[in-house]
């Protein structure tokens, strides 16, 4: 993960590293829109607002993702939703 302490940077990392393991069909469905929509907040220098509300999807398809038939990415999963926590009451209105 990030030595920055970007909670953003890193939940886009986790995000991107559970890309490494097999991952179920439909837990990658989920992880693959929450993937993209962490990347886009970690690139771009939005408002608190627009990165709150967006967290608020990323939070959601997460909440989708009961388990996804790796360990390896289980234990990312739980990482990005600690973050997505973390970066939520960092960017709150």
């Amino acid at each position: 993960m990030s030595d920055d302490d970007d909670p953003l940077a890193d939940l886009a990392a986790a995000l991107r590293e559970t890309e490494s393991y097999p991952v179920d069909r439909v837990a990658n469905r989920w992880l693959g829109e929450a993937t993209a929509v962490a990347g886009d907040l970690a690139a771009a220098d939005l408002p608190d607002e627009v990165v709150h509300e967006r967290l608020g999807h990323v939070e959601h398809l997460l909440s989708n993702v009961d388990g996804t038939g790796s360990a390896e990415a289980d234990e990312l999963v739980e990482r990005a939703k600690t973050l997505t926590e973390a970066a939520i009451e960092q960017h709150q209105n």
